[in-house]
């Protein structure tokens, strides 16, 4: 648990996750995303036509397959 501390010292030692959807021609589109909060960037997302536990597993799955070991 965070507990509103959202500073971080290094590099994967806390994320973060959010959810979004977006209305567009074909109807609305999920977002999961997930930041990394030493650098503030995204480092793993996910878009999906519905709101299931997979969006998130999938943004999941691409962040720590983009992770980088810490020497």
């Amino acid at each position: 648990m965070l507990d509103r501390d959202f500073k971080a010292t290094r590099p994967n030692e806390k994320w973060v996750t959010d959810i979004t959807y977006i209305w567009t021609a074909e109807g609305w589109l999920y977002l999961a995303t997930m930041i990394d909060l030493y650098s503030r960037r995204v480092v793993g997302w996910s878009t999906g036509e519905s709101l299931e536990t997979s969006l998130c597993l999938r943004a999941l799955s691409m962040a720590l397959g983009h992770r980088q070991k810490i020497k």
